[in-house]
Parts: structure tokens; C-alpha cells; sequence
């Protein structure tokens, strides 16, 4: 968003800071033709009053005899009048005689007219003079043209006093802090925002309440914003709004949104969109939506086709998405090609994803490495989840560990683990666990595996992160260890965690568990849920506890299951089973 200030004009000049000479008469002077001092300020005067038709002799007759001041102050009243180009001659002769104010009016004549080389001749002579107005006007001819010395004749205007040349100094000064230049800062942006609001500049507000909000100053943001919002700037209201609107003060946010809105701000419009998209209000959404994109947003198009994927309209949402994708909207893009994925093409979703993946989107090059892998190519799929790695991406940095594994490279799986277990991935932080307690394993012997009285190992800490996400590998795990240091309790928690969630290994555990505390019956509802799913184990436990009450046929049943279940270990013991239990029955 460009927040500099926009080129000055010479029309924008009022009169008291262009009339040149005496000081203004409290009341009409005489009419002294031999007098030209008197006539030059009489003519001043009637100048300030707008009184042009009275002002206009007296000018005349005192610029014609030689009077600088009263030829500027002709020169201005003719621009007035709609006669610039006679306006040029007496500020000419104003400038030529040495008038810093009549050399800036002169300077900013010859600009509009495009004629730059004679602006800069002019506007130099008025700067050097010492006249403000004239620096600030060299200064921001020079940045227009991309010349050395803008930056410079800026500075010389603000310090005495021109509010937009110190928000240009400000801006100058925030750029280069942005780019690392020596001796930018934004504590000097502030500084010169600060002076460039305190004299009523409501950009330079909305710079300084950007500044503050950034550093958490949110109450003396929100004054700034205040301020500049109330002198009319849209966007100082839009974020007024969202710092309501975090302080927990919606309604409030909401009129503040709604008055930026109206002054054609595209933000504001969007999080009014959002707030009625939260409340269900899915046409006041939509509206909203669209005034942002009339107003130029092109989030409003992409908000527009998240609203319609969310209510199932496919096809309108493909066109939002492909309006803002068009318009180089990133997110949107990557939003196009997964719809297209979804509706298997494959071929026509891969540009888009390209495209955003290259304008930054770390989403993208995540999906153009699923992409990849689902066509096989592992080289082309490992490069992209890298990029998105690279970038922060926890699954991607999953995917990259996950092929690091596979290759025999722990250490470097180990760290992606660690990136993305610390992202908030449950399945890095489960196998982040498991590698390290292999590592464990393999570096002690079973004497020195961890005691009940030590605190949890590392590998428990990722455990448990990844049990607390509802990891259900990660919850058996957990109890494992649980149970290892004699923590029943804990154990029966996690493993009853898992159980109630799928999982036949957590059913089977807490079985055991049960089983050892004397519960059997409630065990023996744990094994039935795990070989109803398909857990062998839990089937021949079920067997045994059937044989020995003497239940034979359920014996044969739950063996049958066991052998059909496996593993090869438990299928053997179940046949034997069995066929004991058969030999009993033939008896």
C-alpha cells in the first residue's frame, strides 16, 4: 500500500503562504501613486481579503516600479484569475530579483506545464534561499525523477515545519530500516511521523499508530488511529476496527468497519464479511464481500469463493477463484488447483499450484509435492516438500524426515522430526518419540532403561505431545512407559484413552492392565472390542478365558479368530488350542 503523499500543486498554494513583502495592513492604505511600497502593501492586503478587482492596480503600479514582492503577489493574483501564463512573467522578474517565494511559485509553474529541467532550475534557487515550500517542491520533483538529493531537501523542509515533507522523511526513514540501511530506524520514522501528525497529517497518524501497534503500544495506536480516522483516512478507521475487534469490543469494531467501508476501504469491507460469515449471516457476508472487490480488493473475490466451497457451490467458487488468481492473488491459486485436484485434474490444478508455490505460498509447494508423490515421482515430490519445509511447513517437514528415514539418514530425519513435531505435527512428535527411544534401546542395555522414580525421558515428552493431540499410536506408547515405571493409573488413562478411540493395540493393553489388577470381567470386554477388530492376541486371551471356565465351543471360536488374525506366533498357539479344545469336545 503506497501511503506517500501526492505531488503538490501549485492551485494547492493558499495565499497567505505565497504573498512575499510587507506585513499585512490593518486597514486599507491611501492610494499613494508615487508610493510603490505603500501600493505593494495595500495590495497584499486587499489580496489576503480577496478583494482581487481593488488589489490588482495597486500591484500593478508598485510591481512596475520595480517592487519583488508586490510582481509575486501580481503573479498570484493573476494565477487566480486563470491567467498562469502572464502569472509566470511577474513571478520572473520576481525570482530574477531575488524572491524565494516567487522562484518556488515560478518552479511549480514550469512542472505542471511538464517542462522538469526549468522546474528544478527554479525550485533549487527558491530551496537554497531558504524558502520551506520551495524545498519541499525540489525535493519532491527530484523523487519523481529518481535524482540524488531528495531526501536531503525533505529533511530541510521538515525541520522547519512542512508536515509532508516530514511524513516523506518518515516514510524515507522506514524504508530504509525495511532495507538495512545505515542510520535508518524506525525510532526515526516515529520521530518524524510524530511531528508530521501533530500538525493534523492523517497519514502520517496512520503511519505512527502502524508503529506503535507493531511494539504492542496498543493504546496510544489506537489514539493515532483515532485521530486520523476522525480527519477522515479509511484505513486508520479499518484498523481501529481490528484492534476493537481484539479487545473484545465487536460492536464497536463493527461501526468503525462499516465507516471505512463506506469510504471505499476493501479491508474493512472483508473483516465486515468475515463478521457476518461468523454469525451465519451468509448474504451480508456475501455482499460485504463483493463491496470489497468493487472496491479494488481482490481478497474480496477469494473470500467470495471460500464462501461458496463452504456452502458447496463448486462451480461459483471455481470462478471466484479463478478471478483472484488471475489477479495474482497467491492463496487463491493454491485454493483453484486443490479444487481441481479434488475433482482429479491433476494436469489442471499443477500450473496453478505452480504458480502460487513461486509467488510464495508454502501451502502450494506442499501440494505440489503430494502431487508428485501420487504420480510417482518421489525426486520432483521430496524437492517441493523441501521448499515447504524450508519455509516453516510442519507436514511437509514430515514427509522430508519421513524420506530421510527411509534413506538411513537418522540424524538429518531427526532434526526435520524436531521441526515438525515443534510445529505441531502429532505424527513427527509420535515418531520423533519412537526414534529416540530405538536410539535408547540401542545405546543401553535393559539395566539402565529408565527407573519408576525418574522423570520422563525425552521420547515420553514427545509421546505424550503427540497422545494429547489424539495420537492413538502415541497414547499406547505412552502407557507403555507408564506402566514400565509401575504407574498404573497413568497407564490405564492413556491406554483407555486409546481404546475408546479405535485403537485394538490400546483395548488389549488395557485388558492386561485389568487382568493384573484382578478385574478380568472388564478385561475381558477390552479383548472382545480389540478381536472384533481384528487383534489376534486379544482373540486367544478371549479363547483361554473361555476354555477355562469351560465354555469349549467359545474357546474354538475366539482361536478361530486368532489364527484367521495372526501374527504366526498366535495363530500357532491358537490352533493348538483349538484342537485341544476340540479333542475335549470329542470326548
Amino acid at each position: 500500500m503506497d501511503l506517500m503523499g501526492d505531488m503538490a500543486r501549485l492551485g494547492e498554494t493558499g495565499c497567505p503562504d505565497t504573498l512575499d513583502g510587507a506585513a499585512p495592513l490593518t486597514e486599507p492604505a491611501a492610494d499613494l501613486p508615487g508610493d510603490s511600497a505603500a501600493a505593494s502593501a495595500l495590495g497584499a492586503e486587499l489580496l489576503r481579503r480577496g478583494e482581487l478587482s481593488a488589489a490588482e492596480p495597486q500591484l500593478r503600479t508598485a510591481a512596475a516600479a520595480g517592487d519583488r514582492a508586490a510582481a509575486n503577489n501580481l503573479g498570484v493574483l493573476l494565477h487566480q484569475r486563470g491567467y498562469p501564463e502572464e502569472a509566470a512573467v511577474w513571478w520572473r522578474s520576481a525570482a530574477v530579483a531575488g524572491s524565494a517565494a516567487a522562484a518556488h511559485a515560478l518552479g511549480r509553474h514550469h512542472r505542471e506545464r511538464g517542462d522538469e529541467p526549468a522546474a528544478a532550475y527554479w525550485l533549487r534557487q527558491s530551496a537554497e534561499s531558504g524558502h520551506t515550500l520551495g524545498a519541499y517542491a525540489l525535493a519532491d520533483l527530484l523523487a519523481h525523477r529518481g535524482e540524488d538529493g531528495a531526501a536531503q531537501w525533505f529533511r530541510a523542509a521538515a525541520e522547519h515545519g512542512h508536515r509532508e515533507a516530514a511524513y516523506r522523511v518518515g516514510m524515507l526513514a522506514l524504508r530504509g530500516a525495511e532495507r538495512g540501511e545505515a542510520g535508518a530506524s524506525a525510532e526515526e520514522a516515529e520521530r518524524w511521523f510524530r511531528q508530521s501528525a501533530a500538525r493534523g497529517h492523517r497519514k502520517a497518524a496512520l503511519r505512527l499508530g502502524t508503529l506503535l501497534e507493531e511494539r504492542d503500544d496498543l493504546r496510544e495506536a489506537g489514539r493515532w488511529y483515532l485521530i486520523a480516522a476522525n480527519d477522515g483516512e479509511p484505513r486508520a478507521a479499518c484498523a481501529l476496527g481490528f484492534l476493537l475487534r481484539d479487545a473484545g469490543n465487536e460492536e464497536a469494531a463493527e461501526q468503525w468497519w462499516r465507516r471505512a467501508a463506506r469510504d471505499g476501504d476493501g479491508n474493512a469491507a472483508n473483516a465486515l464479511g468475515a463478521l457476518h460469515a461468523d454469525r451465519g449471516e451468509l448474504q451480508s457476508a456475501e455482499r460485504w464481500y463483493r463491496a470489497a472487490l468493487d472496491a479494488g480488493d481482490v481478497n474480496g473475490a477469494f473470500n467470495l469463493g471460500l464462501l461458496c466451497a463452504g456452502q458447496g457451490r463448486t462451480a461459483q467458487a471455481e470462478q471466484w477463484y479463478r478471478r483472484a488468481a488471475y489477479a495474482g492473488h497467491i492463496e487463491a491459486a493454491n485454493a483453484l488447483a486443490v479444487l481441481l485436484l479434488q475433482r482429479q485434474d491433476a494436469d489442471g490444478a499443477e500450473p496453478w499450484f505452480s504458480k502460487a508455490a513461486e509467488g510464495g505460498s508454502v501451502d502450494a509447494a506442499f501440494n505440489l509435492g503430494i502431487l508428485y508423490a501420487g504420480r510417482g515421482d518421489e525426486r520432483a515430490a521430496l524437492d517441493w516438500y523441501r521448499r515447504a519445509a524450508d519455509s516453516g511447513h510442519c507436514e511437509a517437514a514430515l514427509q522430508v524426515a519421513i524420506a530421510l528415514q527411509r534413506d538411513g539418514d537418522t540424524a538429518g530425519a531427526e532434526s526435520r522430526l524436531r521441526q515438525a513435531a515443534d510445529g505441531g505435527s502429532a505424527e513427527a512428535a509420535f515418531r520423533l518419540a519412537s526414534l529416540l527411544e530405538r536410539a535408547a534401546d540401542e545405546g543401553a542395555g535393559s539395566a539402565e532403561r529408565a527407573q519408576p522414580d525418574e522423570e520422563a525421558t525425552e521420547c515420553e515428552r514427545w509421546y505424550e505431545q503427540a497422545a494429547r493431540k489424539g495420537h492413538r499410536r502415541a497414547q499406547v506408547r505412552l502407557g507403555m512407559c507408564a506402566a514400565a515405571r509401575g504407574d498404573v493409573v497413568e497407564a490405564a488413562h492413556w491406554y483407555r484413552m486409546a481404546a475408546e478411540a479405535g485403537s485394538s493395540n490400546g483395548a488389549f493393553n488395557l485388558g492386561l492392565l485389568l487382568a493384573r489388577e484382578g478385574a478380568e470381567p472388564e478385561a475381558a470386554l477390552w479383548w472382545t472390542r480389540a478381536a472384533e477388530a481384528g487383534h489376534g492376541r486379544a482373540a486367544l486371551r478371549l479363547g483361554l478365558l473361555a476354555a477355562r471356565r469351560g465354555d469349549l465351543a467359545e474357546g474354538r471360536h475366539w482361536c478361530a479368530r486368532a489364527v484367521e488374525s495372526g501374527p504366526a506366533e498366535v495363530a500357532e498357539r491358537a490352533a493348538r488350542l483349538s484342537e485341544a479344545l476340540r479333542a475335549e469336545l470329542s470326548a
